[in-house]
């Protein structure tokens, strides 16, 4: 196994102090603030051990065999609010009818995992009724902003000849703008009614909650004649679990905590371009 340590600012010295608990053959810098330790150890008393100092320190750790290059996925899938994008779409169109505590308090308790996704998108929607359908082009010029790396990481899969699906629990009106601008080749999401330049406070067809986002990955993985085990999968929600399930890897990005202990690889301090340190170019 090799031990990948990387973060915003990295002192090697504290990378070598953390690297230490696995007994790695040697360290190498693999980018200006990511390190390579090759050979380490690897038992979960030592993962514990990573994990607690590498939090400490503000810097994430993936343990990855030594043998997984990037070649060896065809598919990158996404998550969009939150993940792709920083901020959740919904709470911010919420924000233009003055209803961003409601709407975001559901939000939260949905990406906990503590309501059903349907019942909460449901919920969210029929709170917007009545509002202009004008509020969604300024919430995108106005507050939809990439995740850190994001830009990086697309590039980094794209050079590589991998497809990229952006799947969404948000709305068409941002996943297809999302899809012209960074050149993604799927998008998946829900649909908001409008009647005569209003939000009706409804959804066109069936909800993309959590079982749909699975059924998407597994969907697209069939038309490209790949295993889901070839797919990367990003997300930070409970609803994103499914299909992060069947992917060959998981990564949690600024997660919530059952995400981040269920996911293979979780980013919490990096951007998503740190997704690129994680193999062997």
């Amino acid at each position: 196994m090799n031990l990948i340590l990387q973060g915003l600012t990295v002192q090697r010295h504290i990378v070598e102090q953390i690297a230490g608990l696995a007994r790695p053959r040697s360290i190498v810098a693999i980018g200006d603030h990511a390190y390579r330790c090759v050979d380490v150890s690897y038992n979960d008393e030592v993962k514990s051990q990573i994990d607690m100092a590498a939090w400490a320190a503000k810097l994430d750790y993936a343990f990855m065999e030594r043998s997984r290059v990037l070649s060896d996925f065809k598919l990158v899938a996404m998550d969009m609010d939150s993940t792709l994008i920083t901020i959740e779409c919904i709470d911010e169109i919420a924000d233009m009818q003055g209803l961003k505590p409601q709407v975001a308090e559901i939000t939260e308790a949905a990406m906990r995992g503590e309501i059903e996704f349907k019942e909460s998108l449901t919920r969210r929607v029929a709170l917007l009724k009545g509002l202009d359908a004008s509020a969604l082009q300024r919430v995108y010029d106005e507050r939809l902003t990439l995740s850190l790396g994001a830009e990086k990481m697309l590039a980094g899969i794209q050079a590589a000849g991998m497809k990229t699906l952006l799947v969404s629990g948000g709305f068409t009106f941002f996943t297809d703008r999302m899809k012209q601008r960074l050149n993604l080749d799927y998008t998946h999401s829900n649909q908001l009614e409008i009647v005569d330049g209003k939000l009706t406070g409804q959804v066109i067809g069936g909800i993309v909650d959590g079982e749909e986002k699975k059924a998407t990955v597994e969907r697209v993985c069939k038309e490209l004649n790949i295993s889901p085990q070839q797919a990367i999968v990003m997300g930070d929600g409970a609803n994103d679990l499914q299909m992060m399930r069947i992917a060959g890897l998981s990564v949690a990005f600024r997660a919530k905590p059952v995400v981040r202990q269920q996911a293979n690889i979780a980013l919490n301090f990096v951007g998503l371009d740190g997704v690129l340190n994680l193999f062997h170019s």
